[in-house]
């Protein structure tokens, strides 16, 4: 079972870190599988962590790494704005902050401090709604890996004049970084409010988008990826991913 990632990013990345960003695993965790020789990059084994990963490269990791990474477990969040989903930039609060028991819904006890949760598909700062945080390899692959086929589900309310034909072009016909964005279902619930879908989540995807054709996101919450809705979980709450929503999100990530 072997776990690939392929950097659309626009500028070279180092390798850990771009292991982090994407959601395969921790900066820490990724240095150690590198120096195992269990990543490579476009079939090349790699053994120096500060190796920059170029755009358009795919990095694998290898069989034993992925095995690894599935011992883990996933949360589940309500992620409030203001809070930064993965390692954060001096004076940025991140998201795993939230974990305490105070702030638990359901049974388990919050996960060790120094407990590795990398984001499982980033949220923004200024975003909210539901954010898993995961050391599951299988989980994340599902998710965010290059064959997964799970949507992801948006509420976005927008400043500007929405007519038919930016809804149009925001369901086909944009491009982000030199690459055509794969179709997106986009309708109209409100005068101002949007439901979008998306099948893919590059940076900051849906404000470009919306900035492409005029219009300024001023809210926007995550309610659904693939099976997992965010349903009644408060804001700033969080709960263990259960053992069946985990079987779904998985079956749901290899179609």
């Amino acid at each position: 079972m072997t776990t690939s990632r392929t950097h659309d990013g626009p500028e070279p990345v180092r390798l850990n870190k771009f292991m982090g960003q994407s959601g395969l695993c921790s900066r820490r965790e990724a240095d150690s599988l590198i120096a195992e020789g269990l990543v490579s990059i476009d079939g090349e084994t790699v053994t120096d962590a500060g190796r920059k990963i170029q755009p358009g490269q795919t990095l694998t990791l290898a069989d034993q790494g992925a095995a690894r990474l599935a011992e883990g477990i996933t949360i589940v969040m309500n992620k409030p704005v203001g809070y930064v989903s993965g390692q954060p930039e001096p004076g940025k609060t991140p998201a795993v902050r939230l974990l305490t028991g105070e702030n638990r819904i359901g049974e388990g006890e919050p996960p060790a401090r120094d407990a590795s949760l990398p984001p499982i598909g980033r949220l923004d700062e200024d975003s909210r709604g539901l954010l898993l945080l995961s050391s599951d390899g299988v989980v994340a692959k599902a998710v965010i890996g290059p064959e997964s086929d799970l949507d992801k589900e948006y509420l976005v309310r927008v400043t500007g004049d929405v007519t038919e034909k930016k809804l149009a072009t925001l369901r086909h016909g944009l491009m982000l970084d030199g690459r055509v964005l794969k179709p997106a279902r986009v309708t109209r619930m409100e005068p101002h409010r949007l439901r979008f879908v998306l099948k893919e989540g590059r940076n900051r995807q849906i404000r470009r988008m919306c900035e492409m054709v005029g219009l300024e996101v001023v809210d926007l919450i995550r309610i659904r990826i693939g099976p997992l809705k965010l349903d009644n979980l408060p804001e700033g709450r969080w709960r263990l991913l259960t053992a069946d929503e985990r079987a779904a999100l998985v079956a749901g990530g290899t179609r």
